[in-house]
């Protein structure tokens, strides 16, 4: 006599097909994937710069040689004469932090340049990634880490030639006053890089905008000094919306989101009108350029 035999419950579970769980464990992998291309790249940039250490040194002294030579030079500037701070090395910290940063980050597309003219970039290109934009993403993560380490240099500098130290929500604040602005200068290198032909013209970019957006900003003198048609170039460039806000926390210890750190000749800003713009300009610069690199790496 024949008997049917029906397998226990669990068997039966297993033989039903898994097709949620595989696509979550196909999701989990390619983010591994990703992370661990972007951590290959990034690691290979670091070599890179090991092998090079004077990229690295001179990006750490010539900010400390601006504090050390432009505070020594205006030293006898009278107090009072540069808004709240105490003396001009105080005032010109900001400056020099921001516009190390904004430097770094405008860089951040040579190295991708240089890949393209020397064939690396290609064979990425045609590599099984599981996503191209990690080539962006090691750039991104490197270029940030060294302005976060020549922001702390440059903070350190500053407390020890007098200019002090805010607490620590302040430097959390600085921080990521210096990382909005790094993310966006990076998206537009890296934009840059892929846009223009070689890194002949890329360099020609970086050397034709660092020094007018220098002196067209408040790194140097407060809009104050300015004649006013410069007030108003001043007060429309990005760099003053990181510079103005990190300077009003080193001048008060007070500080809030509602306080005023920039008069501009149309409107007083505030330390979150700031932070608005630097987040409105990061946005703007990564949807920019995020149909050019589509159609680079398609």
């Amino acid at each position: 006599m024949s008997q049917t035999v029906t397998p226990p419950q669990a068997n039966l579970d297993q033989l039903r097909p898994a097709g949620g769980t595989a696509a979550i464990a196909a999701q989990s992998s390619e983010f591994s994937d990703f992370i661990q291309e972007t951590a290959a790249l990034t690691k290979r940039l670091f070599i890179q710069l090991q092998r090079r250490p004077s990229t690295l040194m001179a990006g750490l002294i010539q900010p400390v040689m601006w504090l050390v030579l432009f505070g020594a030079l205006f030293q006898n500037v009278p107090p009072g004469l540069f808004g709240g701070s105490e003396n001009y090395g105080q005032f010109l910290g900001a400056g020099v932090m921001v516009f190390t940063a904004f430097g770094g980050a405008l860089n951040a597309g040579l190295p991708v340049m240089f890949d393209r003219e020397f064939g690396f970039l290609n064979r990425l290109l045609v590599a099984p990634l599981v996503s191209r934009f990690s080539i962006v993403a090691a750039s991104a993560i490197f270029i940030t880490t060294l302005s976060v380490l020549q922001t702390a240099i440059i903070i350190a500098m500053s407390a020890f030639l007098g200019a002090g130290l805010p607490g620590l929500p302040g430097l959390a604040l600085v921080a990521t006053i210096v990382l909005l602005l790094v993310v966006a200068v990076t998206a537009i290198s890296l934009g840059l890089a892929f846009a223009l032909p070689g890194h002949i013209e890329l360099i020609a970019v970086i050397f034709v905008t660092n020094l007018p957006l220098l002196f067209a900003s408040t790194a140097l003198a407060p809009l104050s000094f300015m004649p006013k048609w410069l007030q108003w170039v001043a007060s429309l460039n990005p760099l003053s919306y990181a510079i103005e806000p990190i300077r009003h926390i080193y001048n008060h210890a007070d500080w809030s989101l509602a306080s005023v750190v920039m008069q501009t000749p149309f409107a007083d800003v505030t330390l979150a009108g700031s932070l608005l713009v630097l987040v409105g300009f990061g946005a703007v610069a990564l949807l920019s350029v995020r149909s050019l690199l589509s159609r680079s790496f398609a």
